[in-house]
């Protein structure tokens, strides 16, 4: 903190509430040289020029950028008017504790703001290039995809990579929020944002730095904080309407007893008593523990999820998904690991098996999906080498078709066969596991049959979201409707629908949607997912690493494969609401009270400006809770 931000911070209120005490001591003791009014008036101006000029200048700064009616011109009028009316302890201490409670709030939101910044803070800010004869430091932004670079033990991963070392292990929780050591073998890839824990290692950069997985994070947490939750939007207007009209009824409170005077003789009209009330239904009527708590709240609750590897878009996703009574599952990926293993390879005659594999395998180089990989993964282990195939096109949810060696190959699923009017033993269908059947010619070659497990953490997580109260899920899958029913068995989870193209995903939502009872989360990792992400009430990516599509259609994003963490957002989003409703509860309650004794004229400022700043600072308090808040 610099010398200037120093001194209006601490060093000039605390010299103001210094001089404060010593001129009610003074008064109190009847020190002769307070008799003087002068002296009075001129010691209590400095201590209020010392505190309120700040606060003045906001005040002007807002009448400017045509925000009249702010908190600070609240603030401003009330102390000016108690100077008017010779009540200067008490304007000094409107303005001081008001003071004293924005520095409370300013130190809040910076706690709040650690988890996030600590986040923000992990950007590399240099990337170590592997040149012919050196290395050369450069920033990140500056290194081509392509290009190979270095990362020493304990440095940050600064560009996604391939990794070129047999194999490497890496710290991920500073993307994953896991603590779990990340084994990451020769040729796949390492995210941004990874810390090497055990050798040197070098990469092949495959995205530039504006596209890397912590450039993506990153972003999505610096945007979180412009999209506000319908609370925080509706007390913002709420302040523009509700200022204007607490300084109309304060003119109302000193005006309409003077003309009441003129109706009624015997009623003595004391000019000072009621603008002093009027100054007190000001200052107690300030909105301060309502326009910042509430923010507050959100950004805490987005600070608390970051922390736990969870990413809110914007608190309005963070309030959405306490709304939510219906989870929607993608398998493959989500509810499954999406690690497939090829169990059994079935030649119809036409090719050996080795051959089969390898044409399938050779079509599948080209796809991203996780059924792909593992029949790839699978060939490299084996050391066989792929033909390179031309013409590829993929069907969504279907397969592939390319050419292979100067003949037409389709690989996929039985509907894809289907539509190419290819026959096959119908006994294939009846398989429950995953099968990948290929054609060579349009004449029907054979089959692989894969397994995917569930995840570890999927009855867990079924069983916490039922704890949440949620009780209705659906499982969405483009697998046939045996392997679907089957997995959703297993969870306890009667709607499952199976042999689902994209488009048809988003029907089954639609229709889901057409039960204006149903709020809904679909929760997904894949490109096929993007629309029904995107459609759905709360979209939710699994994986930070996964698909861009995904990640970039959804509303939240986990940044870890554990379904678990679904539970845990809606834990957070819940508890953050229920510090929302407390705060303003606790605001509106306390200041009607107070508005109604300062009518009457019982409160006096002193208890106005203890109220006003004492609300505040409790909301403030409470909103932290979010923060060290067991979900």
């Amino acid at each position: 903190m610099g010398l200037k931000n120093l001194l209006k911070t601490y060093l000039l209120p605390s010299v103001s509430f210094v001089m404060l005490i010593t001129g009610l001591t003074a008064s109190f003791a009847n020190v002769d040289l307070f008799e003087n009014q002068w002296i009075r008036f001129g010691w209590y101006f400095i201590a209020y020029l010392l505190v309120g000029l700040v606060v003045m200048r906001e005040a002007w700064e807002s009448v400017l950028e045509k925000d009249i009616f702010s908190e600070y011109l609240l603030m401003s009028l009330a102390t000016i008017g108690a100077f008017f009316i010779g009540e200067y302890p008490e304007g000094v201490a409107v303005m001081l504790f008001y003071t004293i409670g924005e520095i409370f709030q300013e130190k809040a939101v910076h706690h709040a703001k650690k988890s996030i910044d600590a986040l923000l803070a992990i950007r590399p800010d240099r990337a170590r290039v592997v040149t012919a004869d050196s290395l050369e430091s450069v920033p990140p932004e500056e290194v081509n995809i392509g290009e190979i670079i270095e990362v020493k033990t304990g440095e940050r991963v600064p560009l996604d990579g391939l990794l070129l070392n047999d194999s490497a292990t890496f710290n991920t929780s500073a993307l994953t929020g896991e603590s779990i050591p990340r084994e990451i073998k020769k040729e796949e890839e390492v995210p941004a944002g990874m810390i090497v824990t055990d050798h040197v290692i070098r990469l092949k950069t495959i995205r530039s730095y504006g596209q890397s997985a912590l450039s993506r994070i990153l972003e999505l947490v610096e945007n979180a904080v412009e999209r506000k939750a319908p609370a925080e939007q509706f007390i913002r207007k709420f302040a523009r309407i509700y200022t204007p009209t607490v300084i109309v009824l304060a003119l109302l409170i000193v005006c309409l007893p003077w003309l009441y005077a003129f109706l009624a003789p015997t009623f003595t009209y004391n000019f000072n008593d009621w603008f002093y009330k009027g100054l007190v239904f000001l200052v107690i009527s300030c909105p301060c523990a309502l326009v910042i708590s509430i923010p507050l709240s959100y950004f805490s609750g987005i600070g608390a999820a970051s922390k736990e590897g969870v990413l809110f878009k914007g608190s309005n996703y963070l309030e959405a998904i306490t709304h939510v009574n219906t989870v929607v599952f993608d398998k493959t990926g989500t509810l499954t690991q999406g690690i497939f293993e090829i169990q059994e390879i079935v030649s119809a005659g036409t090719v050996d098996t080795i051959e089969l594999l390898k044409t399938i395998a050779a079509v599948e180089s080209k796809s991203t999906h996780p059924i792909a990989k593992a029949i790839v993964d699978y060939v490299r282990i084996q050391n066989i080498s792929l033909a390179i195939p031309d013409r590829i096109a993929e069907t969504g949810g279907l397969g592939l078709t390319a050419e292979l060696n100067g003949k037409k190959i389709v690989v996929g699923n039985a509907e894809l066969l289907d539509r190419y009017e290819i026959d096959y033993p119908a006994t294939i269908r009846a398989i429950p596991e995953t099968t990948v059947l290929c054609a060579i010619e349009n004449v029907y070659a054979g089959y692989l049959r894969l397994a995917d497990a569930l995840k570890t953490d999927a009855h867990d997580a079924i069983t916490a979201l039922n704890k949440c109260g949620i009780k209705n899920f659906v499982v969405l899958s483009g697998d046939k409707q045996a392997l679907v029913t089957h997995l959703a068995t297993k969870l306890g989870i009667t709607q499952a629908y199976g042999g689902l193209l994209p488009e048809e995903k988003v029907k089954q939502i639609e229709i889901l949607k057409s039960n204006p009872s149903n709020i809904l989360a679909f929760v997904g990792d894949g490109i096929n997912d993007a629309p029904v992400l995107a459609l759905s009430d709360v979209g939710i990516a699994m994986g930070g690493l996964g698909s861009e599509v995904a990640i970039e259609a959804a509303d939240v994003v986990i940044q870890t494969d554990r379904l678990i963490k679904i539970a845990t957002a809606i834990r957070l989003g819940r508890f953050t609401r229920r510090i929302v409703i407390q705060n303003i509860c606790m605001a509106i309650g306390l200041k009607i009270l107070i508005l109604s004794l300062a009518v009457i004229g019982i409160a006096s400022l002193w208890e106005a400006v203890f109220a006003d700043v004492g609300v505040t600072l409790l909301a403030v308090m409470n909103s932290l809770r979010i923060l060290k808040a067991k979900v």
